[in-house]
């Protein structure tokens, strides 16, 4: 096989593979035009790829506690913004705001966290 088809071939197994990875990364099921704002005691972190999960209590207006199932971005993402496995851990009370799943689901999309320290970061 020459050089050129090699290239070309290529080429469109990178293109093709890229658009698979992208599609994965949709936030279609979460509502992003606005941020609703949760404080609650982490139960359980998931550090693991593609993405981190966060599963909070959350005291309900009726004085219930609620679990809350929060999807951050992924491992690599997060060292960039400063975030390490020290930064929350589980039992700490944290504040976040984040985007909340249309289907009305106790679940959302982190987009920022204050931990124990009082630092407000970036989780997406």
């Amino acid at each position: 096989m020459n050089n050129k088809i090699r290239l070309v071939l290529y080429a469109a197994i990178v293109l093709i593979l890229g658009n698979v990875t992208w599609a994965h990364h949709s936030h279609a099921n979460y509502d992003v035009t606005e941020y609703t704002h949760l404080e609650g005691s982490v139960k359980d972190i998931l550090w693991i790829n593609p993405h981190i999960w966060l599963f909070i209590e959350v005291t309900g207006d009726d004085g219930v506690p609620v679990q809350w199932a929060i999807e951050t971005a992924t491992p690599v993402s997060l060292a960039r913004n400063g975030v390490t496995r020290d930064t929350v851990h589980v039992g700490d009370n944290v504040s976040l705001r984040c985007h909340v799943l249309i289907d009305g689901a106790n679940g959302c999309l982190l987009g920022y966290l204050t931990g124990r320290d009082g630092i407000e970061r970036l989780w997406d």
